[in-house]
């Protein structure tokens, strides 16, 4: 029977490509869309932001929703 700590390791040494990521880091947002890291978190800590859930005191972008924000600005 594998130990706690060899189940860790296992899983996490599988990488998901960002975009097969339902929600992605600001940084890993920032790395996807071109838009900058502190850009992002701006526009996430917007009320009513449509790509942002906050889970505790971090957010996590929901990266179809900010495909579709992003398909529908002229300007960020």
């Amino acid at each position: 029977m594998k130990s706690n700590e060899n189940i860790k390791t296992a899983v996490t040494q599988k990488e998901i490509p960002i975009w097969e990521k339902k929600w992605l880091t600001l940084e890993e947002a920032a790395a996807y869309s071109g838009i900058g890291r502190n850009k992002i978190r701006e526009l996430s800590q917007q009320k009513n932001c449509p790509f942002a859930i906050w889970l505790g005191g971090k957010v996590y972008i929901i990266r179809e929703k900010l495909d579709d924000f992003t398909d529908k600005q002229f300007r960020i």
